[in-house]
């Protein structure tokens, strides 16, 4: 992904953690991950892996698509 798709990617992930109402630390605790690390991929900084999105999409309980912007 470009730098600039990471940067969108991450800006989705923060719209749709905020629409559930979930800080980032509750979709840390949630998908099993540390909240540092959420807060790095919605600011674009870490290029997230295929299993972190699994994580994440169940803990916001939508399909991995839905973590994309088309």
């Amino acid at each position: 992904m470009t730098k600039n798709k990471i940067k969108e990617f991450g800006l989705n992930l923060k719209k749709l953690r905020l629409e559930k109402k979930l800080s980032q630390e509750e979709l840390a605790n949630l998908s099993g991950l540390h909240r540092t690390y959420i807060g790095c991929v919605e600011r674009g900084e870490k290029n997230i892996t295929i299993k972190n999105l699994y994580k994440i999409s169940k803990a916001l309980n939508i399909n991995i698509k839905g973590l994309f912007i088309d």
